[in-house]
C-alpha cells in the first residue's frame, strides 16, 4: 500500500535532476565551462565558500566544544539561537546582516565611521553571509561528533598531567576528526550553494558578489543554456559532497 506513493516520493525528487541531465548542452559543455564569466563566478564561489568554511572552523568548533562540555546557564537557549539560520529564510538572514552590519547598522555604522570598513555588496559581504548560513551545519556535527565521543579519553589525558589546551589539541580533536570533517564539507556545500541572503546582503555584481547560484538565476532570464551548466557544475559539487559523506547515511 505504501509503494505508489513513497515511488512518487522518489520520483518527485529524483526526475528534476533527470531532467536537468537530459537538457544540458553537453556537445557545447566545454565551451560553456570555459566562458570568462563561467569561470568568474566558479572562481568567486569557490574562493569565498572556501574562505567562510575556514572562519566557520574557527570560530564552530570552540563553540561546538562548549556547547557539549560546559555547563552555563542558558546553554539550552544558545543552542536554540545556533540553529535559528537553519529555518530562517536565506533572504531574511539578509536582511538582519544589512541591520547590523550595513553602513546605517547597528554596529556597521561604527565600522564605517571608525575604520571605514564597509560589507554590504562587497565580497567580504558573500563571505560573511556564507558564514551566516553555514556555521550551524559545522557547530550540530561537531557538537554531535563530541557527545558521542568517550569523554574518559579527555580525562584520562588530564590525570597524566596534560595542559586543558593540550588535551584539546591532541585528544578532543582526533576523536572527533571525522565530525569535523563532515561538518565542514557540509558547511562549504552550503555557503558553495547560498543565494538568499547573498543577493540580499552582497548583491549580484559580476567579479565581485555574482557567485553560481547568482549567475544561475541572471542567466536563466537571458541564456538558458548558460543556466543549465553553471547547475550542472553546482549538482556535480553536491554529489561529491554525498560521496564524501557517505559513511555517514549508509551503515
Amino acid at each position: 500500500m505504501l509503494a505508489l506513493p513513497a515511488a512518487a516520493g522518489l520520483a518527485f525528487l529524483v526526475l528534476p535532476l533527470a531532467g536537468l541531465l537530459v537538457r544540458t548542452p553537453w556537445s557545447t559543455l566545454p565551451a560553456r565551462l570555459a566562458e570568462p564569466r563561467v569561470l568568474e563566478a566558479l572562481r568567486l564561489s569557490l574562493g569565498t565558500a572556501t574562505l567562510a568554511t575556514a572562519v566557520c572552523l574557527l570560530l564552530g568548533v570552540p563553540l561546538a566544544w562548549v556547547l557539549a562540555r560546559a555547563e552555563f546557564p542558558g546553554r539550552r537557549l544558545a543552542r536554540a539561537l545556533i540553529t535559528v539560520p537553519l529555518v530562517l529564510p536565506p533572504v531574511v538572514g539578509g536582511v538582519a546582516l544589512l541591520l547590523v552590519l550595513g553602513r546605517n547598522g547597528l554596529i556597521g555604522r561604527h565600522l564605517d565611521a571608525w575604520f571605514g570598513l564597509t560589507f554590504p555588496f562587497t565580497t567580504t559581504g558573500v563571505v560573511l553571509a556564507q558564514i551566516f548560513v553555514a556555521l550551524p551545519f559545522l557547530v550540530i556535527s561537531v557538537e554531535g561528533a563530541l557527545r558521542a565521543s568517550d569523554p574518559r579519553y579527555e580525562e584520562a589525558a588530564a590525570t597524566l598531567g596534560a595542559s586543558r589546551w593540550t588535551v584539546f589539541r591532541r585528544v578532543t580533536l582526533p576523536l572527533v576528526a571525522p565530525g569535523v570533517l563532515a561538518g565542514a564539507v557540509l558547511c562549504w556545500s552550503r555557503a558553495l550553494g547560498e543565494f538568499g541572503a547573498t543577493i540580499t546582503f552582497a548583491g549580484n555584481f559580476p567579479g565581485r558578489t555574482q557567485t553560481m547560484p547568482l549567475a544561475v538565476y541572471l542567466a536563466l532570464e537571458t541564456d538558458p543554456e548558460a543556466a543549465l551548466v553553471l547547475s550542472l557544475v553546482l549538482l556535480a559539487v553536491s554529489l561529491t559532497v554525498l560521496v564524501t559523506l557517505r559513511d555517514r547515511w549508509l551503515p
